[in-house]
């Protein structure tokens, strides 16, 4: 039955990408903060018995793309039966009108993508309202647009570290938990460091430096299945890895539909955008990847 053997294919699939972590947070340079990484597996368009078996393994968070499917499955019975210590992570762009319904979600772990400080103070006031002043605060990232494309969500990166002195300052119910960048894909590592996560580096060290933060404090999230170990050993402690967990992505009414759903050594499409699938040979040689639009 196909689906036994999808269950199989994530368990391996899990089990192979930690043991990928591990051993490139193994390769970091002893002068970063020897935080071990987490490993978010990102499950959009996924179901839940895909989550569900991920769990088994041990996998404990979770990102989703999208406020309403991040709700169903936090919701659904199979989950909230058998995931009790699941970790929800947000990781795509938030809309105002849809605060309320994203922090209503039971296990919701870590807010990625704070773009904005109007949009960190109306978290913080729902948040206060919904879950009432003796809640812990939410952990949330600060998302900074540091490939400057314009397709991209996320604070300009000269902007991060007045936005972060607001949320420490003025947003009580948040707990500043760090930086997340997207970047540009198909960067061509022969070429050098990848200057997205560069970029994130050293904002997080304008801001440590700026407000007195301890470096440890304050994580990186970056890297995609493509891109994850390389992310790791600059300095990630939280990546974002899909496709390569739990194959390709299905959405209705597309040639990225496929009926195969083993997972497949291909490049993870981004929180905004889906590439083109193409092999993990083939995508060390290609400068960049064909991206489109859904």
């Amino acid at each position: 039955m196909w689906k036994v053997a999808m269950s199989e294919e994530v368990g391996k699939a899990v089990q192979s990408v930690l043991e990928r972590v591990k051993q490139a947070a193994a390769r970091r340079p002893k002068t970063l903060p020897a935080v071990p990484p987490r490993l978010v597996a990102v499950s959009k368009t996924k179901p839940p018995e895909m989550i569900v078996e991920a769990y088994r393994q041990g996998q404990r968070n979770f990102g989703e793309n999208y406020v309403n499917e991040l709700v169903d499955k936090a919701s659904d019975p199979e989950i909230l039966e058998f995931c009790p210590e699941i970790k929800w992570h947000f990781i795509g762009h938030l809309q105002k009108n849809n605060v309320n319904k994203l922090l209503g979600v039971p296990n919701l772990f870590l807010l990625e993508t704070i773009d904005s400080p109007k949009l960190a103070d109306r978290v913080n006031s729902s948040w206060q309202r919904l879950r009432g002043a003796s809640s812990q605060r939410l952990k949330i990232m600060v998302q900074v647009n540091t490939s400057g494309e314009q397709n991209k969500h996320g604070l300009p990166p000269e902007d991060t570290v007045n936005t972060v002195k607001h949320i420490v300052s003025q947003c009580s119910a948040l707990h500043f938990s760090g930086l997340m960048t997207i970047g540009r894909y198909g960067y061509d590592l022969t070429l050098g460091p990848n200057p997205d996560f560069q970029m994130l580096l050293s904002r997080r060290q304008e801001v440590c430096d700026t407000l007195k933060l301890p470096m440890e404090e304050v994580e990186l999230s970056m890297g995609m299945s493509t891109d994850f170990e390389h992310a790791i050993e600059v300095g990630a402690t939280n990546v974002r890895v899909g496709s390569i967990i739990f194959g390709n992505r299905e959405y209705p009414n597309s040639a990225l539909n496929t009926p195969n759903p083993s997972p497949l050594p291909s490049p993870a499409p981004s929180p905004e955008k889906t590439s083109k699938t193409v092999s993990e040979e083939a995508a060390k040689k290609m400068h960049h990847l064909t991206v489109s639009e859904h």
